[in-house]
């Protein structure tokens, strides 16, 4: 059994892993960089050490000293929470070297869906549908510009080895991806050491629906319904919903099962996320699978009464799933919006000292949050300070409940998207659930 985890993580979602290990009896130990030693996550953990300097490679990405922090801690346990080493099959691995328990899938797990054409292949022969594109890497512009006239434009140029967002970019002729290939091949290469690329059919007028699925060591997996994460920026969630206002329950249905068959076809186990792109008719395509805890996991655990961290510790310890598929009921409607320290306009990151920070309170409203009054943002993480999440019985109480909390949630002395999220939330293609991956193109940035 786990009684001492590290969380190798910062911010909202390792405070989120300290308050499930109280609930659950397990010591927890924090690792903080010199600009993080005097969060919230620091002083909540049981023990807290400081791992490097300010930058993520001197710290949150620094392999050996926190795997030197574990043994001094003498932890059963490390939980990645999402980013950072999250999917690094390396770091996965050497848990296991280790003997220390990673609360996430195998290394070859982590390895198979990290690539974007193995992951490809394997859900094909799954029986899950899959974007038309390139079925090997491509190494060369003039490969990609053969391809691309193959397949037929606007396509999607991405990054093999890539994840949120980076190396991918939306091309419509031969000239735009000539100019897009070099660049967007370097940037794959500098943040996932590959700098391979494949071309994708662009669906238009889609929505991003993802699933939810959990898997034990003892062949029991089941998904806990759907999230709609389709307003986004720069391929980057803002707003996410569960349920979908959108999926029907027969397409609830046929995308859950295809979700678990992929999940049993790889053997896979802990908590992981099917994404699909759906257009206007329903059809459905495989985008990729997240190998850890999403940032969005809140809604499903509003609408499922599931907590999936916990699910995640229990499953690495060994224990199976005490539910099954007709057991799990999707109640409710619950809604997630992204705080960024931001400009709302320029999108430009907006660090600096947080002179007033007060949170939205009520039974219906659930804060995830990074910081607090007082707190320093600095530019050297994810400009994200907290997350919103409000639960209502039908969509519209949700999005009423979402209102009325967006507008009591007050920062100072640093600019936020609090103005962008409350524009979003009033236009009627919104309300009406007209949410496609083009939202904020079509209509916030017009």
């Amino acid at each position: 059994m786990i009684k001492r985890l590290l969380i190798a993580n910062r911010g909202e979602i390792a405070r989120r892993i300290i308050r499930t290990c109280k609930q659950l009896n397990i010591e927890t130990i924090a690792i903080y960089s010199e600009a993080d030693k005097d969060t919230l996550f620091v002083k909540e953990a049981d023990e807290s050490y400081l791992v490097g300097g300010n930058r993520v490679q001197e710290s949150y990405l620094n392999v050996d000293k926190i795997f030197e922090i574990a043994k001094e801690a003498n932890v059963d346990a490390i939980h990645p929470g999402y980013g950072f080493l999250s999917e690094n099959a390396s770091f996965a691995n050497r848990c296991f070297k280790e003997n220390i328990t990673f609360i996430g899938p195998s290394p070859e797990i982590i390895d198979l869906m990290g690539d974007k054409i193995a992951a490809r292949k394997t859900m094909k022969q799954a029986g899950v549908p899959i974007v038309p594109g390139t079925e090997e890497a491509i190494s060369s512009v003039e490969e990609a510009v053969m391809y691309a006239t193959d397949i037929g434009y606007p396509i999607m140029l991405k990054a093999a080895a890539g994840g949120g967002g980076i190396g991918m970019q939306i091309v419509h002729n031969n000239d735009e991806l000539v100019k897009a290939f070099d660049s967007n091949s370097k940037r794959a290469a500098n943040f996932f050491g590959d700098g391979s690329m494949f071309l994708e059919k662009k669906i238009e007028e889609t929505r991003h629906i993802e699933f939810q699925v959990l898997a034990d060591y003892h062949g029991n997996v089941v998904h806990l319904f759907e999230r709609e994460c389709s307003i986004q920026r720069r391929n980057q969630k803002v707003i996410e919903e569960a349920p979908s206002p959108f999926v029907t329950d027969i397409l609830r249905k046929a995308m859950g099962e295809a979700s678990v068959r992929a999940t049993k076809q790889i053997n896979y186990t802990n908590a992981g996320t099917i994404e699909f792109l759906v257009d206007g008719e329903g059809n459905y395509y495989f985008l990729e699978m997240n190998t850890r805890v999403q940032v969005e996991h809140p809604i499903t655990e509003e609408t499922t009464g599931i907590d999936i961290v916990e699910q995640q510790i229990k499953i690495a310890q060994g224990e199976p799933l005490q539910f099954k598929q007709n057991d799990i009921l999707q109640t409710g409607h619950a809604i997630e919006a992204r705080i960024y320290a931001e400009d709302p306009i320029t999108f430009f990151p907006s660090p600096g000292n947080i002179t007033h920070f007060s949170l939205p309170k009520g039974e219906c409203i659930r804060n995830e949050c990074a910081v607090k009054e007082g707190d320093q943002v600095t530019p050297f993480y994810d400009p994200m300070i907290s997350k919103l999440i409000v639960k209502g019985d039908t969509r519209t109480e949700a999005i009423a409940n979402l209102k009325g909390a967006v507008n009591q949630f007050k920062v100072e002395g640093i600019k936020t998207n609090i103005p962008m999220i409350k524009e979003i939330i009033d236009y009627p293609a919104y309300v009406e659930g007209n949410t496609t991956t083009t939202f904020i193109q079509d209509y916030y940035q017009k």
